[in-house]
């Protein structure tokens, strides 16, 4: 039994949510280290040139009943709910999103080899087969191991339903006559390439 890879990708949003991260660890560290400095008695003045967080401190402490208006109310939930969801949405592109790698379908073995097909090709006999039809201006086929689905363009509404389902017969017998595996077929509508209007009516 041949193992399958394992793969994974991420959303170009998670370099955003990697660069947060690595300023939120970069103020830990460094207020940390203002931390040990206070231990080692490192004079507090200097401490807080460095760091502010005494200046920081008095201001969050002289804050009165009087300051919190109904506008920083609103402007404080507004900012909460903001930063709320934006780090949420970060958050959920951080999670990787595994698939598997498609690898070559073996079509015979034996004790003198084995013959394989690359997962491109049997696309291609899909999309072949599929485009053959007349009423079918275009193709892209998707193998994924044990199906294949073949997204169509019509050039014509009449006889759409005709059109998939001949679509469908002509990609398992593509499959067959290149003695391929017989994977189930799946057929989506995609678009219409349009001509004229009056093509479509």
């Amino acid at each position: 039994m041949l193992r399958q890879r394992l793969r994974t990708h991420s959303s170009p949003l998670a370099r955003a949510g990697q660069l947060l991260v690595a300023v939120l660890a970069l103020a830990l560290v460094w207020y940390g280290l203002m931390l040990a400095l206070l231990a080692l008695k490192v004079s507090p003045a200097s401490v807080n040139a460095l760091s502010g967080y005494r200046d920081a401190y008095d201001a969050l402490v002289g804050i009165e009943h009087a300051d919190i208006t109904s506008t920083a109310r609103i402007i404080t939930a507004v900012a909460g709910v903001l930063v709320f969801l934006v780090c949420g949405w970060l958050a959920i592109k951080q999670l990787p999103r595994p698939y598997l790698a498609r690898g070559e379908t073996e079509l015979t073995a034996d004790d003198r080899g084995t013959v394989t097909m690359e997962p491109r090709a049997i696309e291609r006999v899909a999309e072949v087969a599929a485009v053959g039809r007349a009423g079918i201006a275009g193709a892209t086929g998707l193998f994924g191991g044990d199906e294949i689905t073949v997204h169509v363009t019509a050039s014509r509404a009449r006889d759409i339903a005709e059109d998939l389902r001949g679509v469908q017969s002509d990609v398992r017998d593509a499959l067959r006559r290149h003695e391929l595996p017989a994977v189930p077929v799946h057929v989506m509508l995609t678009g219409f390439e349009r001509r004229t209007r009056r093509e479509l009516d």
